[in-house]
């Protein structure tokens, strides 16, 4: 991650420094015992950027809202990036009704249906990728983030999205995740648990990751799931389930039994939290009202 560094030495007891609104700096304070002649310590304190969270997690909201709303953020960071220079990040969480997506690479013929008579509502997006499937018990990030205070490298951003969630699995349920060598996302195994598909315009990002918590994976088999033939998806539930049977781990078969409510909840703070530190940011939450939002999306 590039940072904007900036040295500020003092010969006084350095206090705590406060995260600043619109920048990644690190500041380093240097202490001076006695006559000046000698270094006692360097003290290095990380100030964060501002990320408005905006949190639906425990909602089902359409996906078309969901999409009308990142696009008018993402007409409004650009509005205020060229008046003021910078913008603050967004994160928006929720959960989708049963949808199919498909991405700027999507290819018909990764569609089990007719087209014309779809199982479940399906959108044709600007995102990158294929055709995915998002529903219910699935956690969606979109995250939409000005990356020249990041990183302006969108190989960068695509890897450290797939960090997230590697590091959410480990440290919350004990399962070892992967990348898999040329293709975006998450895996444990043969099974994919974690889709993810951008847009970044200006650089400023939008759409988003998809990690399956406890959704029912049977949509998936009426697509090409990325357009990927020969591997599964997975969920956590299941992944749970499958160490349960398979070792006496008692924490992980503790968390299997957790009801999904609870599983949704855990797994939602382990994202904000690691996304917040791999990314160096601090959240200011933002309440919308969803029949507002809905309402809005139609106008």
């Amino acid at each position: 991650m590039i940072l904007l560094e900036c040295s500020c030495f003092t010969f006084n007891k350095p206090r705590p420094l406060r995260p600043h609104s619109n920048s990644s700096s690190t500041f380093s304070s240097l202490i001076i015992n006695g006559g000046g002649h000698r270094i006692r310590t360097i003290k290095r304190v990380q100030c964060l950027r501002s990320c408005d969270l905006i949190d639906f997690h425990q909602d089902l909201i359409p996906y078309e809202v969901a999409w009308s709303l990142q696009k008018h953020i993402v007409k409004e960071k650009k509005s205020q990036i060229q008046n003021e220079g910078d913008c603050n990040d967004t994160l928006i969480v929720l959960q989708h009704p049963s949808v199919f997506t498909l991405g700027t690479a999507s290819s018909n013929n990764n569609l089990n249906f007719d087209i014309k008579n779809p199982p479940f509502d399906i959108h044709r997006t600007e995102r990158g990728g294929e055709v995915t499937y998002h529903g219910p018990g699935q956690l969606v990030m979109y995250p939409i983030m000005n990356l020249r205070k990041h990183k302006m490298d969108l190989h960068w951003y695509l890897r450290t999205l797939e960090e997230v969630v590697i590091r959410v699995l480990s440290s919350t349920f004990s399962i070892q995740a992967s990348r898999m060598e040329g293709l975006t996302g998450v895996w444990v195994g043969n099974e994919k648990v974690a889709a993810i598909g951008i847009r970044v315009d200006q650089w400023i990002t939008y759409h988003g990751l998809a990690l399956n918590v406890m959704t029912d994976l049977s949509p998936f088999k009426w697509i090409v799931p990325c357009g990927i033939h020969g591997r599964q998806v997975g969920s956590i539930k299941g992944l749970l389930k499958e160490t349960q049977l398979s070792c006496n781990d008692h924490e992980t078969a503790d968390l299997y039994h957790l009801d999904d409510a609870s599983l949704i909840h855990i797994t939602h703070k382990s994202l904000i939290e690691e996304f917040s530190k791999v990314f160096q940011l601090e959240y200011n939450h933002k309440i919308i009202s969803v029949p507002m939002l809905c309402e809005s999306a139609r106008k």
